[in-house]
This record gives C-alpha cells, structure tokens and sequence, in this order.
C-alpha cells in the first residue's frame, strides 16, 4: 500500500517537477529536448533563468503587487470573519438567524455576476485599476464563506466555557480574545490558507480590477505569454516562483489546516 501511495504521490508530483527542471534549462536545450534530458545530462542545469526573472523590475514589482493585494486580503477577511463568525454564534440580536441565511446565500453567487456592476462603482469611487479595489473586492467575496465556517467551528465550543469566563468578569471582547480565537485557531487558520491561496493564485479579478502598469504575478505571466509567445524560459522560473510562495505558507500552517479540516468529525 506505501509503495501505492508513493506512486501516485510521484506521479502528482510529475507537472511540478517538470516545471522546475524546465526552470533550470537554458533556453536553448529547452527547444532541444524534454525536461527528463536533465537526468542523463545534469550540465544542462543553471540558476540563469533565475538570474534573470528577478533581475526583470517587471516581475519583481508584479510578485509586490501580489503581496499587497493578498496579504490585506487575507488579514481583513480572517478579521472580519472572526467577528461576525463570533456574533451570529454566540451573540444575540434581531433577526439572526435571518442575516445568517443571507449570508449563507451569499455563497452561490458567482464572481463572474459582480464584475460589471462592481467595475462601475469602483470607476465611480475611483478605485478602479488600484490595489484597494482588487482587496475589496477579494475581501467582499471572501467573507461569505469566512463568517459560514468560524459561526459553525465557534458554535461547537461549550457554552458552559463561556459561561465560566463571563462568570469571572470576562468582557465580550475579552471573552473573544481570550477564549474563542485560541480554540478557533484551527479553523482560522484553515480559512487563512484557503483565502490566500484563491487571492494568490486569482487571475481573474485581478486581469479587470488590477493596475496594469503594475499587475499582480498571474497577470503579469499571461502578458508574457502574450507578448513573447512560448518563452517557456521566462515562464517556467516565473510559474514555479509563483507556486512556491503558497505551498510554503500551506506547510508552515499544515498541522492547523488538518485540525480544522478535522473538527467536528469526531465527537
């Protein structure tokens, strides 16, 4: 069964390992030969290609302009979400259940419906083509499925804890601090991950939304493509940079994204 399990993890592994090895190919054996050549003719390798993609201002201000939207994006809807997770959990107030169910609507609406009447608002606010509008427009998308998950994680914590910290002069937002984020912490790290790695790794939102004197690493690949045609040179360093930034955010937060995926399912 390992040995199973150690296939099939190579052979996932195979589009990412090519993509490196072709990262590390100059140009020209790259329109000689596969990627695989590497294995019999480990000369081929060389850290050029490298060199180059962040000697290009382009591409080092477009990975900045990822940084800025995604970070934002991620800490408000991690912030936000926590609050009114908290509150449709734990607080009560009119009309409740009834926000919730909006909320929980909210998350069939496909982003391709707001694109245009977002587009015009920005354009009338005059945040369209800025990094402030493409974080707003991720943070709005975001919380819908942000406050789904925290309210249900928040609401499985005993109310004889909570009731204990109010009974000892605990607050609401000592009570929150305190007590819900350090038990949430899985599922708020869960949903940290899955919020960056979709703004990360977004094209769409930011193709329309983004300045395109500075757009973010998505777009600036595909402009390169565009522009160059099969330049797998350029594009194979900048695709791999641009995957290697989530996967190590995912494994330094892998031990509490399987603890929230895991809550709830065993009682």
């Amino acid at each position: 069964m390992r040995v199973f399990l150690v296939l099939v993890g190579l052979f996932w592994l195979m589009p990412t390992i090519g993509l490196l090895l072709s990262s590390l190919r100059g140009p020209s054996d790259i329109a000689a030969s596969g990627w695989w050549q590497v294995f019999t003719t480990p000369a081929q390798l060389t850290t050029e290609n490298y060199t180059e993609l962040l000697a290009d201002d382009r591409i080092t201000g477009s990975l900045l302009s990822t940084v800025l939207i995604t970070v934002p994006a991620t800490v408000l809807v991690v912030v936000i979400g926590s609050l009114a997770g908290y509150a449709f959990a734990w607080l009560e107030f009119p009309g409740r259940d009834w926000w919730f169910l909006g909320v929980v609507a909210l998350l069939v609406v496909p982003v391709q419906v707001a694109l245009v009447p977002v587009s015009e608002l920005f354009g009338t606010l005059g945040i369209f083509e800025t990094t402030l509008g493409v974080v707003l427009f991720h943070t709005a998308f975001g919380l819908p499925f942000a406050i789904f998950l925290l309210r249900n994680f928040f609401a499985e914590i005993p109310r004889e804890l909570l009731e204990a910290a109010r009974l000892d002069g605990a607050g609401e937002v000592r009570l929150f601090t305190r007590v819900v984020l350090p038990l949430g912490g899985p599922a708020i790290a869960s949903l940290g991950i899955f919020q960056f790695l979709w703004v990360w790794n977004d094209m769409l939102v930011a193709l329309i939304f983004a300045d395109s004197e500075s757009p973010p690493i998505t777009v600036a690949l595909q402009q390169q493509v565009r522009q160059f045609g099969n330049n797998i040179d350029v594009l194979a360093p900048g695709a791999f940079v641009s995957m290697i930034i989530p996967l190590v955010v995912f494994f330094a937060f892998q031990r509490q994204f399987v603890s929230g995926v895991m809550a709830g399912a065993v009682k």
